[in-house]
């Protein structure tokens, strides 16, 4: 088992508190983690993602997403099979689940959908209109500004002439 160490990084940083916690967390979590339900995450744009979780054999009504400041958290409560089924075999998985992500800032949750066992979540990265980079404009000089030594230089050489 690797750990790692990153209080050095704590040490020579300022303001990064939330990206140092995030790294040793998520560690833990693939320590930890039973990798179910199975997950994509892709770029589906300059700004837009998309998850997609293989959660078949759920219902809408058995599943969760709440989105809260920096996370995602999608749940799946399967409800207790009425009739009591007597398996011989059960290979498909329909056991409840908690499935968290860490979302950068200003990233939104702008839907979700159950298609064919997949849920599909977008999301988008929308920055502030203050945190976007903007064009500064170069002013041209104007008229050379006077200035107590140019106007020395100016009456220096009238008297000289």
């Amino acid at each position: 088992m690797n750990t790692f160490d990153f209080s050095p990084l704590f040490r020579s940083t300022v303001g990064f508190d939330r990206l140092m916690n995030m790294l040793e967390t998520s560690t833990q979590w693939s320590e930890t983690g039973n990798g179910y339900p199975p997950y994509n995450i892709e770029k589906t744009g300059e700004d837009q993602y998309r998850i997609s979780i293989a959660v078949a054999g759920f219902g809408e009504d058995e599943l969760a997403i709440e989105a809260r400041q920096n996370a995602l958290l999608v749940e799946g409560r399967k409800k207790d099979a009425e009739g009591g089924a007597s398996f011989l075999y059960r290979g498909i998985a329909g056991r409840s689940f908690k499935r968290q992500f860490q979302l950068a800032d200003h990233v939104k949750v702008t839907g979700a959908q159950l298609k064919n066992g997949l849920l599909v979540i977008d999301l988008v990265r929308e920055l502030p209109e203050t945190m976007k980079p903007r064009r500064v404009e170069i002013q041209a000089a104007g008229p050379a500004a006077v200035t107590g030594e140019n106007v020395q230089r100016l009456e220096d050489t009238r008297s000289a002439a």
